[in-house]
């Protein structure tokens, strides 16, 4: 059984987003569901959409430097660029 970084999907109140992800991920996301689907034993196909909620979950919560911004106070983490975008 092949093992996955994400476990079965929480159903809770969603908020609304709109992304633009290149092809390239958006097929890598479709084969992650249909693995996602093979290997929880049932028939009915993972969304790729649903995905993408628990996998940035996942990774902010691997994210060490996320949690030690987090725990000094929330401080937040300096974005490349920002600067350019914000003035």
């Amino acid at each position: 059984m092949t093992k996955l970084k994400l476990g079965p999907l929480e159903d809770d109140k969603p908020v609304k987003l709109t992304v633009e992800l290149p092809a390239a991920v958006f097929r890598d996301l479709k084969s992650y569901a249909e693995i996602l689907t093979r290997s929880g034993g049932t028939t009915t196909l993972t969304e790729p959409g649903k995905l993408i909620a628990p996998m940035i979950e996942r990774f902010m919560a691997t994210d060490r430097a996320f949690a030690k911004a987090r725990r000094s106070g929330g401080q937040s983490v300096p974005v490349p660029g920002a600067a350019e975008r914000s003035g």
